[in-house]
């Protein structure tokens, strides 16, 4: 995608927030954009997670997951999104931002976020077999660390949940045919 191309469709994804933010806080609709981003990787074969990150009140990065189709093993939603906000934001730290994504991130996106500076993560589902920001680990909150991130889950936990729950639902069934 061309830089123009790439501006128009943040400037699509800020009007849909915007449009969202009428019906939900703005909390929920920032989480519900990550949720159509996870939609379209699901579509796409790949595990439907999301991630959006948000500068002040506007998106400068969507994604999702990849590895699949990139044949990628880092081409998580974060990771995705973290790359796109710096580019972006034309800087490697992404101070003051926040991320809002559909699954609790893993050690190696925690790791990302961290090393990113992003100030606060926003999660729908708890991943208790892989979760680092509190399920499994607490990465992002252990002060041996240099920075620590401000973590809220359960956004949205159910929606997000259900959508791995029927991703994962409709493999099996085609494996057991």
């Amino acid at each position: 995608m061309g830089y123009d191309d790439h501006e128009e469709y943040l400037t699509e994804l800020q009007r849909r927030l915007d449009d969202l933010q009428r019906r939900y806080t703005f909390g929920e609709a920032a989480m519900r954009l990550a949720l159509e981003q996870a939609e379209l990787g699901g579509r796409e074969g790949e595990v439907p997670i999301g991630a959006i990150i948000i500068n002040g009140r506007r998106v400068i990065a969507a994604a999702h997951n990849l590895p699949l189709s990139l044949r990628d093993p880092t081409a998580h939603a974060e990771i995705l999104a973290i790359r796109d906000a710096a580019a972006h934001l034309r800087e490697y730290r992404l101070v003051e931002t926040s991320i809002f994504v559909t699954l609790e991130p893993c050690v190696m996106c925690v790791g990302a976020i961290v090393n990113a500076r992003i100030a606060r993560v926003y999660y729908g589902a708890r991943d208790e077999k892989a979760g680092a920001l509190g399920s499994l680990y607490d990465i992002g909150r252990d002060g041996r660390l240099n920075h620590r991130v401000e973590v809220y889950g359960g956004i949205l936990g159910a929606e997000c949940a259900r959508l791995l729950g029927d991703f994962f639902e409709s493999r099996r069934h085609v494996l057991n045919r």
